[in-house]
């Protein structure tokens, strides 16, 4: 078990690092927005706190208030003002991870992986995610690996296909610093 959650651990650093930090917290169908919906349906502000900083809880708390009084006017207005909590929401929460904020995604369009991180918490069980990720770092060492090798082999002294083969290893090794960084817990959620 300890191997399992070392790996997913691993795996998920790796595929974090591989990419740009694409977490599904600024998707209209992140849990951030759900919380917020949530908090605007009940009138109570207090299920989104946790997403910000402490520091942050007087904006937050804030725009909340706004919003409540403004969407009483019209559907259109709900809908502009919810949207406007929405992105104050997130923005902070993205700043208090140290990550950009780059305005709200469509629902659907964050890494199915986080889709599935979450099912796995709700489940309480683990063992899908290991398996997912240890398919897609496999999946992604050995491809990286074959290609490398093969451009290499054709390269000769062709300037040309060694550059190739130069930038095949270089994305590999690439892959691989991301997957030891994983293994020392280095964080690659901000870019």
């Amino acid at each position: 078990m300890k191997r399992a959650a070392l790996t997913a651990a691993l795996a998920a650093g790796l595929l974090l690092a591989s990419r740009p930090a694409r977490a599904h917290c600024d998707t209209l169908d992140g849990p951030v927005v759900a919380d917020a919906r949530r908090a605007l349906a009940a009138g109570q502000v207090t299920p989104v706190l946790k997403w910000v900083r402490p520091g942050d809880e007087t904006a937050i708390r804030t725009a909340f208030e706004k919003t409540l009084v403004v969407r009483k006017l019209s559907s259109e207005a709900r809908d502009l003002a919810d949207g406007a909590f929405f992105e104050t929401l997130v923005r902070l929460h993205r700043a208090g991870e140290g990550a950009p904020y780059t305005g709200l995604k469509p629902a659907g369009s964050a890494d199915p992986l986080f889709r599935h991180a979450d099912e796995s918490l709700g489940e309480g069980n683990a063992d899908g995610l290991v398996s997912a990720l240890n398919r897609e770092v496999a999946e992604g060492l050995r491809s990286r690996f074959a290609r490398t090798r093969a451009l290499r082999a054709a390269a000769g002294d062709d300037v040309a296909k060694g550059r190739e083969a130069v930038a095949a290893y270089v994305d590999f090794l690439h892959y691989v610093e991301g997957l030891h960084a994983a293994l020392k817990g280095e964080s690659h959620h901000a870019d």
